[in-house]
């Protein structure tokens, strides 16, 4: 079904999931220093990071960022120009389809469209955010993720590391 992939070299085994941080600039450096402290090597960025501001914050992760836009774009022009400084981040539209040593990931925004992608078989992880509410959940072989939200109005921040290889996962929360 889906043939347009970015193939990664050098297979990363953690990688943090966040979702929905909607200007919360001590939220997600506050994720992105427990995922360095936990060893994980690249960050998904599920949508709704808003501010172009935002970028010099999520730049701090010391790997490959992938992000996609969520519903709230925030000034989509300013962020371009931003992100153009800053090489280890990797904006891909609305969503994103990559292939990590031969296992195959999906990033969308909408908890329905990664149902719909975990369906058709195609994908070993889908990730999505939008709904602020954490989930877990497999569909077939694949494993969707959504993370909660970073932004902390539905409850505690949180996010997700997970396993490439072995699909563990843990939730992470700030608890202050």
């Amino acid at each position: 079904m889906w043939t347009r992939y970015l193939y990664i070299k050098g297979f990363t085994m953690k990688v943090a999931i966040v979702s929905d941080s909607h200007d919360r600039i001590d939220h997600l450096e506050w994720a992105i220093f427990e995922a360095h402290k936990r060893g994980v090597q690249r960050l998904f960025h599920c949508g709704d990071l808003i501010s172009p501001f935002m970028v010099l914050s999520l730049a701090k992760f010391q790997g490959q960022v992938d992000l996609i836009f969520g519903n709230n774009r925030g000034d989509v022009f300013l962020l371009c120009k931003i992100l153009k400084d800053y090489s280890q981040i990797t904006l891909h539209g609305e969503e994103a389809f990559l292939e990590i040593d031969g296992l195959k990931i999906a990033m969308v925004h909408y908890p329905k469209v990664a149902e719909k992608l975990a369906k058709s078989g195609d994908f070993d992880y889908v990730f999505c955010g939008h709904t602020h509410k954490f989930k877990v959940w497999e569909v077939g072989k694949t494993l969707i993720i959504n993370p909660g939200e970073l932004m902390g109005k539905e409850g505690l921040p949180c996010f997700v590391i997970l396993d490439l290889k072995s699909k563990a996962w843990e939730k992470i929360e700030y608890n202050p």
